[in-house]
């Protein structure tokens, strides 16, 4: 027994025209599907919904559901805005730097490129306050990748009893504390 892998990831939206409008203009997405009911078939609750899927490439899906019934959307305010995001991978750095700048001709605020080294990312948030991020492998993500799966169960130890940053990976951000 497997999992083959995610079918689809379901966020909330405050509009779902808008929220299928902004995704296929401003990342390219297209608009796959569309379900509206009055009744949830999981929980048989009555209460209207739109569902709209997207595609976030091969074979990947973002949904969303509009809930106009339901209190206006809120976040988790125990938990740090920079967490919870959803990241979409992207060819190469020259891809990422041609989505920053459609974004920001676009309107859109955009943070980094930040460098990963293992990857490269921009932040932004979509209309629904939800961050994302866009991402490319670094030219040595190879290498890089097998050098933090040499210690990743040590690192999990580690963190488990510590609660502190083990240092097995220091080596990642040594350009970074290079500038500080």
């Amino acid at each position: 027994m497997k999992i083959e892998k995610i079918h689809h990831v379901a966020y909330r939206c405050k509009d779902a025209k808008t929220t299928v409008e902004w995704y296929t203009k401003m990342l390219n997405m297209d608009f796959v599907l569309a379900i509206a009911e009055d009744h949830v078939p999981s929980t048989h609750e009555p209460d209207p919904y739109m569902h709209i899927f997207l595609d976030a490439g091969q074979g990947n899906v973002l949904a969303f559901f509009e809930l106009p019934t339901k209190p206006e959307m809120g976040r988790d305010e125990n938990t740090p805005i920079w967490v919870q995001h959803i990241a979409f991978k992207v060819k190469d750095r020259d891809e990422l730097i041609e989505y920053k700048e459609h974004l920001e001709a676009n309107g859109v605020e955009v943070l980094g490129v930040t460098d990963h080294s293992i990857f490269h990312s921009i932040y932004f948030f979509d209309p629904n306050g939800h961050r994302v991020e866009l991402a490319c492998p670094d030219p040595k993500e190879e290498e890089l990748l097998k050098r933090l799966d040499d210690v990743k169960w040590d690192m999990l130890e580690e963190w488990s009893k510590t609660k502190k940053a083990p240092k097995h990976a220091d080596w990642l951000h040594a350009k970074e504390l290079e500038k500080v």
